[in-house]
């Protein structure tokens, strides 16, 4: 397997100023890595046969230990959930399991975990998981029925007030704010950019509710993730309620295929657009879906609008590494959120029944094939990250010659 040429072909036609970023990172460590090479995971996943009699079930189709959050759903109440559906696609349950597993044996490897731990803590999320699927029942998962790290993180974002998410993001002069062009959150954009975006936004108003709400203060490229970083990506800032202190901010992101679906191409649902798909797995696993979201065509393409939310509200490993207690339950707060999540969902276009699940979830050795099958993923995904690192040094994967690194161009 080339992997220089497969990790080339599926970032084709990203904005290169946002791709080197990308490039970068994937630099990193192994985790980092997985998270920025969805469709290298999938194409060695697929080799393995991996447990090919689970049911089939809806998936986020990116699951790792950082895809996990908290969010204001539409009712304006904070919930946990997994929160990015872009490769979301109909897939047998251990696929989305075996990842997820992956990403925690090589996010505790990176912040310096043992393996005996790492493995211990698939256990405990296997466990969660089996567990949970195993009654039949979804579980909402919010600040009353959360404890420690999810918990904290939940008050957090409960008691964060709507001025100071503004001005970490923004700045202020007088009664009007505009986006901090940091570099590393926000990147500015062309006029063209700044007029297509605004016009835009003005059509989609002209269909809501309230179209004064959706009126254009200030627009920038945004950056977050890893996997998705080069496609086109808006931050939107918003007059909402009133400037400059009830604003709201908006995200608008192009859909693009999935990397899982494409290996099972016929078992999956006739989609009108890539961001219909995103959006409706999206409404069918979470708990309550995210605020403001919406699949919206622009350019010929399909996006997804919805609330920004900040990254750094995630549920994840390493901010949790300095209290190590602390690291079980939150990989049991994830095993309930997945195995809630494809419960939610179960029955839908072909997905299992809730009592196929639960047959599932009743098995025995399923739980000890897929942790064997995962760390068989984090070796082959660790020497992937080698050959990587090897081109990346050598510089295979700098900017074409003859490239344009202007903002937005794709």
């Amino acid at each position: 397997m080339n992997i220089v040429n497969k990790i080339k072909n599926a970032n084709t036609g990203r904005e290169p100023e946002r791709l080197a970023m990308k490039y970068q990172a994937m630099r990193r460590n192994p985790f980092v890595f997985m998270r920025g090479s969805c469709s290298l995971f999938y194409d060695r996943l697929v080799k393995t046969g991996i447990v090919a009699t689970a049911p089939l079930v809806w998936s986020c189709g990116d699951l790792h230990s950082e895809n996990f959050g908290s969010y204001k759903g539409d009712n304006r109440l904070v919930y946990v959930d997994m929160n990015d559906f872009d490769e979301a696609a109909l897939a047998p349950a251990s696929w989305d399991l075996v990842r997820m597993l992956t990403s925690i044996l090589l996010g505790a490897q990176s912040f310096g975990m043992s393996d005996a731990s790492a493995k211990a803590l698939c256990v405990e999320f296997l466990g969660a998981y089996g567990s949970t699927l195993s009654t039949g029942r979804a579980i909402w998962l919010e600040r009353d029925t959360s404890h420690g790290a999810v918990r904290h993180l939940l008050d957090q974002v409960r008691c964060r007030t709507r001025v100071a998410f503004l001005d970490s993001r923004t700045e202020r002069k007088g009664k009007r704010r505009s986006f901090r062009l940091t570099g590393t959150r926000m990147l500015p954009v062309t006029a063209q950019q700044r007029s297509e975006v605004t016009t835009f936004i003005a059509g989609f108003a002209r269909g809501q509710p309230d179209p004064d709400f959706y009126k254009v203060l200030d627009v920038a490229r945004r950056v977050a993730g890893t996997g998705s970083l080069g496609v086109d990506r808006y931050a939107i800032l918003v007059q909402g309620k009133g400037s400059p202190d009830q604003n709201y901010l908006l995200d608008l992101k192009e859909a693009r295929q999935s990397s899982i679906a494409t290996h099972l191409p016929g078992i999956q649902p006739v989609w009108r657009s890539h961001a219909e798909r995103v959006l409706s797995v999206q409404q069918r696993m979470q708990a309550v879906p995210m605020a403001f979201l919406h699949a919206v065509d622009w350019k010929d393409t399909s996006y997804i609008l919805r609330a920004l939310q900040p990254s750094e509200d995630r549920v994840v490993f390493s901010a949790s590494g300095k209290d190590a207690s602390s690291l079980p339950g939150v990989a049991n707060t994830m095993g309930v959120c997945v195995a809630s999540a494809q419960l939610r969902s179960a029955g839908r276009q072909n997905s299992a029944i809730a009592d196929a699940l639960m047959a599932f979830a009743n098995r025995k050795k399923w739980a000890a094939k897929l942790l064997v099958a995962a760390t068989d993923m984090a070796d082959r995904t660790t020497r992937d990250w080698m050959t990587y690192c090897d081109a990346y040094d050598a510089l295979k994967f700098a900017p074409a010659a003859g490239g344009s690194d202007r903002p937005g161009t794709k």
